[in-house]
């Protein structure tokens, strides 16, 4: 029920982000979605892909650092309140939600969020518990 993703530290300059996403295209590497956290000095730049190992092996082979982290992919009724809906049910199980970033699978009835959570067993359960779906990883890698 965990999706992979990696998130490689990049310094805030110009071209930088530019490279990281020549180096995977030009490996056959697909990025799937995105997340770019950045501060005045570096960014934090969280990818799913489609080749998590490849696609930590070809950035390390080119100076940067890269870490691999689980988060979960949910589906979300795209409609008002969907979210706050998921919000309430983690909040009413004092779940905390270290960070979250929208995906965008396809046209139709629901959106997907990646959560990255403080309790992800028991964030799974929760959601599980309240009829949201968790979507597992190869749904997305291979879109």
């Amino acid at each position: 029920m965990h999706v992979e993703q990696i998130s490689i530290f990049i310094e805030n300059k110009f071209g930088r982000l530019a490279e990281v996403t020549r180096i995977l295209g030009d490996a056959g590497i697909n990025i799937r979605t995105l997340s770019l956290a950045d501060t005045s000095d570096f960014g934090i730049l969280r990818l799913i892909v489609n080749d998590t190992e490849k696609a930590k092996s070809v950035l390390k082979e080119r100076g940067f650092t890269v870490s691999k982290t689980e988060v979960v992919a949910v589906e979300i009724p795209d409609r008002p309140g969907g979210l706050a809906d998921i919000l309430q049910a983690l909040d009413a199980d004092g779940i905390n939600v270290e960070y979250m970033y929208a995906f965008v699978e396809r046209c139709g009835e629901n959106a997907v969020m990646i959560f990255r959570f403080d309790e992800t067993a028991k964030a799974i359960s929760t959601l599980t518990g309240k009829g949201f779906q968790i979507l597992p990883g190869e749904r997305l890698y291979n879109i």
